[in-house]
């Protein structure tokens, strides 16, 4: 029989979020709580929920967070008794949980030998197969009739050392900066060729399982709607399966958990063929970032339950039915219009407008390693928040998702929130037609520019901007007509908005909207009517940067200066860099032909590989870019002078 042991002191191996969602658990329980940090990460939240933390020296996550040495030290120093991973970084490191045993420490998760037999995706197939569990074989020699293939890391996933190849030409470049990214992210360059199978789904099974035998199969998910294999809504339960599918499904999880004497929570990934055929695809050994919406159809909560089994309890018999449906959506600081491009700066706001309920419970949820003043950075995840809803059935949930994300207040870096509000109400989501390549194949409605909306948005911030400065005479004022105001103002995408405006006796008066009638005006709101429709812009400035907010949704502008510095120019074949980050590799050189969208050289920046390509066709006259070289934002990394027509 298995004995029992108190956890009394846990120190989390990680950061943002997941720290602070098992922190939240441990409050609850009576747990006292310990957090590591790196040096940007010295005032995170995170730091100070915990009871107390340790200094990690450091920014990269190679000195840092995925030091196993220096966290068991730290735990030991803290007087920790037991060590939770949360996911990423060190979570499915064999050896880490090897080195918390050694130490005398209770290991938060699987023992050491399940987690190194999944280690490896290739290793894991051959195992899950012998096991019975149907698998989408590695392919060796890929031929074209294979096509199209997916290369992947064998050692790790977040879509991380991950590549879609169609050409069999294109497969020796992707397979070595697949190997490099890999290497980079993982501390192994192993990566492997399997089909794509491009209109597949992804479904994954929650697992639980004890030391004494039990092993549950929680629930299943849809993890489907992903860009750059990375996922972006997540949901609860697996909408549209056949009743003897999913059970398939959930025996299969039971089998592979089996199969390695697992224990504590994991999640089983297959691939959903459009013929009902699944495949396992990989078993991740910790819990998964989209855990909340399988704790809000059941009600349970899976960081107390792995605490619990961590301590020797044994599981009941059988996991609570589910109930309802639960969707989950990754805000992220990026711009889905410009190839996903990730966002830097200050975060001044984030906040929904509706009331949170119950953790576990029904409504809305919002789990974030971040909050207002925090300053995101290019060393980690772009992922700033989860927001997870709940409600009797899959549309409703949709609806309530939506409606909370259009809602809310988000000031700060570029987001997808705007992506993530239109695919909820996408009808073919609605109508759970989901495959791995929902995102790419629908990407120019879900990012389309809302011009209306951004004019209106604009015209909000002109006016809260005049209402601002409105005091005996106010700027613009005269005694007899003048010429208009003037305020420019750039959005995202951009495209530029012009506001003109007049101080007259009646008030102030937008000289190029006519239709626009201005019902109140003050520096951090505005009421407009349209044809008797009306509405209101909540307005907060920042800087040059200015944040428009309705119950439709929220727009960013950038105010620009009434006169444009005359020597400011741009050359238009420069190539400046998109974000701050790191130069990895350069793949052109100067004096090579290139052409329009050729990659010339990679960026490493949150986690995640950027190519940076050749504006137009012409040639490559100046490169400033060396590997390992840190550039921030606006930095001249290359020219290429176009080609003349």
């Amino acid at each position: 029989m298995t004995s029992r042991t108190s956890i009394t002191n846990l120190l989390v191996a990680n950061r943002g979020e997941i720290a602070r969602r098992v922190f939240r658990t441990c409050r609850e329980l009576g747990v006292a709580t310990t957090a590591v940090h790196s040096d940007p990460d010295a005032g995170a939240p995170h730091v100070r929920e915990a009871d107390a933390a340790v200094r990690l020296p450091g920014a990269a996550p190679a000195d840092t967070y995925l030091r196993a040495d220096l966290i068991v030290r730290a735990a030991l120093a803290a007087g920790a008794d037991a060590v939770h991973p949360g996911y990423g970084f060190l979570s499915e490191s064999a050896d880490f949980a090897q080195a918390v045993l050694d130490a005398g420490l209770v290991w938060v998760g699987p023992p050491p030998a399940a987690i190194a037999a999944m280690g490896s995706k290739t290793a894991a197939k051959r195992l899950m197969a012998e096991a019975g569990v149907p698998v989408l074989g590695a392919l060796t020699e890929p031929t074209e009739a294979d096509l199209p293939l997916l290369v992947k890391a064998a050692a790790g996933g977040g879509g991380r050392g991950m590549r879609v190849v169609r050409s069999l030409a294109d497969l020796p470049g992707e397979l070595a900066a697949a190997r490099a990214e890999a290497a980079k992210a993982f501390g192994s360059d192993e990566v492997f060729c399997e089909r794509y199978l491009p209109a597949g789904r992804h479904v994954e099974v929650q697992l639980l399982a004890d030391a004494h035998g039990t092993v549950w199969a929680v629930g299943d998910r849809d993890c489907s709607l992903q860009r750059r294999h990375q996922k972006v809504i997540e949901e609860a339960p697996a909408p549209g399966l056949p009743a003897e599918v999913r059970a398939e499904l959930h025996a299969a999880a039971r089998d592979a958990a089996r199969a390695i004497g697992y224990t504590g929570a994991g999640t089983a990934e297959f691939l959903l063929a459009e013929d009902g055929r699944f495949f396992f695809l990989e078993m991740n050994t910790r819990l998964q970032v989209e855990h909340p919406v399988t704790e809000a159809v059941t009600g349970l909560d899976l960081v107390a339950l792995q605490l619990a089994v961590a301590e020797g309890a044994q599981l009941p018999a059988e996991p609570p039915a589910p109930r309802g449906h639960a969707i989950e959506a990754r805000l992220y600081a990026e711009d889905p219009a410009k190839d996903w491009q990730p966002a830097t700066g200050t975060l001044h706001r984030l906040e929904l407008t509706l009331p949170y309920q119950e953790f576990t419970g029904t409504g809305l949820r919002m789990d974030s390693g971040v909050e207002a003043g925090s300053e995101i950075t290019p060393h980690y995840d772009a992922m700033l928040a989860k927001v997870i809803a709940w409600a009797p059935t899959r549309a409703a949930a949709a609806r309530r998702l939506a409606d909370a994300l259009a809602r809310a207040r988000i000031h700060g870096p570029a987001t997808n929130r705007e992506l993530l509000v239109r695919a909820l109400r996408h009808p073919a989501f609605l109508a759970a037609d989901l495959h791995t390549g929902f995102l790419a194949e629908h990407t120019a409605e879900l990012t389309a520019p809302d011009t209306k909306g951004v004019e209106r948005a604009a015209l909000a911030a002109a006016l809260a901007d005049a209402a601002g400065r409105r005091g005996a005479l106010p700027s613009g004022w005269r005694n007899l007509p003048s010429q208009p105001q003037l305020k420019r103002y750039r959005a995202e995408d951009g495209t530029e908005s012009a506001v003109r405006y007049r101080h007259t006796r009646s008030g102030l008066l937008a000289e190029d909207h006519p239709e626009v009638e201005l019902v109140e005006a003050a520096p951090d709101r505005v009421v407009l009517s349209e044809d008797g429709l009306r509405r209101t812009y909540r307005v907060a400035r920042y800087g040059d940067r200015v944040h428009v907010d309705t119950p439709a949704g929220g727009t960013a502008l950038t105010a620009l200066p009434r006169f444009p510095d005359p020597t400011v120019r741009t050359d238009p074949g420069a190539l400046l860099a998109p974000m701050p980050g790191t130069v990895v590799r350069v793949v052109a050189a100067v004096g090579d032909p290139v052409t329009a969208g050729q990659p010339l050289l990679v960026l490493e920046a949150m986690k995640m590989e950027h190519r940076v390509a050749a504006p137009a066709d012409g040639t490559l006259v100046e490169l400033r870019a060396t590997p390992g070289r840190q550039v921030e934002t606006g930095t001249l990394l290359a020219v290429v002078q176009p080609t003349e027509a």
